[in-house]
């Protein structure tokens, strides 16, 4: 009898152990932008202007890499870097990290107006036109990484498009990042996180607050991309300290009373908050209002 008891005690503590709550978030980092953090706007050529800046405001470095040179006409700058190579190779490593070991969470279609995302990994398997707005909403030490043209060609475009971060995010501009397979162009958008892209960054009127980073295709001993500025106001907006927490939504514990989970179990709507997203509490189960 006392040998009995002994197992069903330790049967039972080991089956206490299976039903401890699922971690809702795994930990990683977004990338390391090293050198290239503060650059409102950073290009390896051509020659002829690797970075063009017409009739804008730009707060940040702006940095070129020889034999690139800086076009500036009417435009208010920052500091201007005309060697900045260990900026651009620290922009090709993170452009790298993102690319290769960077999974996706979800696979997004459509222009994205509208649509409330929380922290994760989102990917466009081609290219991505974008209208309208797009709200990122979730805790301040959240990211955001959106990858465009997994699939392995793909540009990124954005028109009247805009990009809001309420609540506790609203002051996380660094930790949204885009990654583009090849070119990226803004026109008339209120645009949030750095971009890192493969080709050239064309920024048209509106706002952009972030950096953007052109030319991945290229390697430090030969450069590419480059980034036009035209009546637009640019804010670089670079991470404290280079690595940032990133959540990353993995399972969703379907139960009440854990906190935000920032996952859907299924059975709500997408994108949405679900069961004890609002507080519930054990024996309340559902959403609270």
């Amino acid at each position: 009898m006392k040998r009995l008891t002994t197992r069903l005690l330790f049967l039972v503590s080991f089956a206490a152990l299976l039903y401890i709550p699922i971690a809702v978030f795994t930990t990683g980092f977004g990338p390391f932008l090293g050198a290239a953090s503060g650059f409102a706007a950073l290009a390896g050529g051509p020659a002829a202007g690797a970075v063009t800046c017409t009739a804008s405001t730009v707060t940040g470095s702006v940095g070129v890499v020889l034999p690139g040179t800086f076009v500036n006409t009417g435009c208010t700058v920052g500091t201007v870097n005309t060697n900045a190579t260990a900026a651009y190779a620290d922009f090709l490593n993170a452009y790298d990290a993102l690319q290769f070991n960077t999974t996706c969470d979800e696979t997004l279609t459509g222009t994205l107006a509208g649509v409330t995302l929380t922290p994760g990994v989102y990917c466009f398997p081609a290219a991505a036109t974008l209208t309208g707005t797009l709200t990122l909403d979730g805790p301040a030490d959240g990211v955001w990484i959106f990858k465009i043209g997994t699939g392995g060609t793909g540009a990124l475009t954005g028109t009247n498009f805009s990009v809001i971060m309420p609540g506790a995010a609203v002051g996380a501009c660094p930790n949204v990042y885009w990654w583009v397979a090849q070119a990226a162009t803004m026109t008339t958008s209120t645009f949030v996180g750095t971009i890192l892209a493969g080709a050239d960054i064309r920024v048209t009127g509106g706002t952009f607050i972030g950096e953007a980073l052109a030319g991945a295709a290229g390697t430090t001993s030969a450069p590419s991309g480059a980034v036009t500025l035209t009546n637009s106001t640019v804010r670089a907006c670079a991470p404290a300290g280079g690595l940032v927490v990133v959540h990353v939504r993995t399972k969703c514990n379907q139960g009440v009373g854990n906190g935000p989970e920032g996952c859907d179990p299924g059975n709500s709507n997408n994108h949405n908050l679900s069961n004890d997203e609002r507080g519930g509490t054990p024996g309340n189960p559902g959403r609270k209002k």
